[in-house]
C-alpha cells in the first residue's frame, strides 16, 4: 500500500550541468530501484541552451541548474525560465560560489533553492523531495504550518481556532511564506512581491512584517514567522 500519494508518482527532474561526472553521480544515486523515497525520471542537459530547449518542450518537477554553463549561464537560464517563458518550476541552483551575495543574485533571478558544492547526493535528494511537496502545496487551498492555516480561496486566516484579520499585503506576504514553507524566502523576492519594480524607500518591508507578526505570532506563545539574517524570512513551527 501507498504511504505517501506524491511517492506513487514518479518526479520528473532536469539536470543542467556540464560535469559530466557530476551527472553521471547523480543519476547513480537518484535512478536506485524503485521505492518510496527515491523514484525519479532524469533528463539531462549539458548546456544552459539546450536545457530551455528541454525545459520549454516538456513538463518537469524539479529543475538541477548548475550556475556556470555555456551558452547560457545559470542566472541568464533562471531568469529567462521566470519571466519570459513564465514557468514556476521549482530550480535547484548548483554552484561552487558560496557568498551571500551569490545566493541573492540566485534567489534574485528566480532560483528556489541553493546547493553548494561540493554537496553530498543524500542532500540533493532530501532538497528534490521538499521542492517537489512545495510545489504541489501551491495548488493546495487551503494551507497549514502548525496550528495556523489559510485558506486561499477565501483569504480567511486562523490560527488555533481564532481567526485572524490582515491586510492586503499581509495575506500576500503569508500565503508566499506558507507555500514555501519551512524554506527561506528572500527578501528581495517579498519585496518583489509587494512592490514589483518600483520599491519605496526605507524598509517598508520591515514594517509589513513586523505587523504581520504582531498578528500571526503575538497573541501566542509559540512563535512561527523567524528572521534569517541577512537573507531573509521563513515560517515554521522550528526556529532556524
Amino acid at each position: 500500500m501507498v504511504k505517501n500519494a506524491l511517492a506513487a508518482v514518479p518526479i520528473r527532474v532536469l539536470i543542467v550541468e556540464d560535469n559530466r561526472d557530476i551527472c553521471g553521480n547523480i543519476a547513480s544515486y537518484l535512478e536506485k530501484p524503485y521505492s518510496e523515497n527515491h523514484n525519479y525520471v532524469l533528463d539531462f542537459a549539458y548546456d544552459g541552451a539546450s536545457a530551455m530547449h528541454l525545459a520549454l518542450s516538456n513538463t518537469y518537477d524539479v529543475i538541477v541548474l548548475d550556475l556556470m554553463l555555456p551558452r547560457m549561464d545559470g542566472l541568464s537560464f533562471c531568469h529567462t525560465l521566470r519571466e519570459e517563458a513564465d514557468l514556476e518550476t521549482p530550480v535547484l541552483m548548483l554552484t561552487a560560489r558560496d557568498t551571500l551575495d551569490d545566493k541573492l543574485k540566485g534567489f534574485a533571478a528566480g532560483a528556489d533553492d541553493y546547493l553548494v558544492k561540493p554537496f553530498a547526493l543524500q542532500e540533493l535528494h532530501v532538497r528534490l523531495q521538499a521542492l517537489h511537496k512545495r510545489s504541489h502545496k501551491k495548488t493546495e487551498k487551503v494551507l497549514t504550518v502548525a496550528d495556523l492555516t489559510l485558506n486561499k480561496s477565501t483569504l480567511q486566516v486562523q490560527r488555533a481556532g481564532q481567526h485572524i484579520d490582515l491586510t492586503p499585503a499581509g495575506i500576500r506576504l503569508l500565503q508566499r511564506l506558507m507555500e514555501e514553507a519551512p524554506c527561506v524566502v528572500a527578501r528581495d523576492e517579498l519585496e518583489t512581491l509587494l512592490w514589483a519594480d518600483e520599491r519605496p524607500d526605507g524598509d517598508a518591508l520591515r514594517s509589513h512584517l513586523y505587523k504581520l507578526r504582531q498578528a500571526i505570532d503575538r497573541p501566542f506563545a509559540r512563535p512561527l514567522i523567524h528572521t534569517v539574517h541577512r537573507i531573509g524570512y521563513r515560517i515554521a513551527e522550528d526556529a532556524p
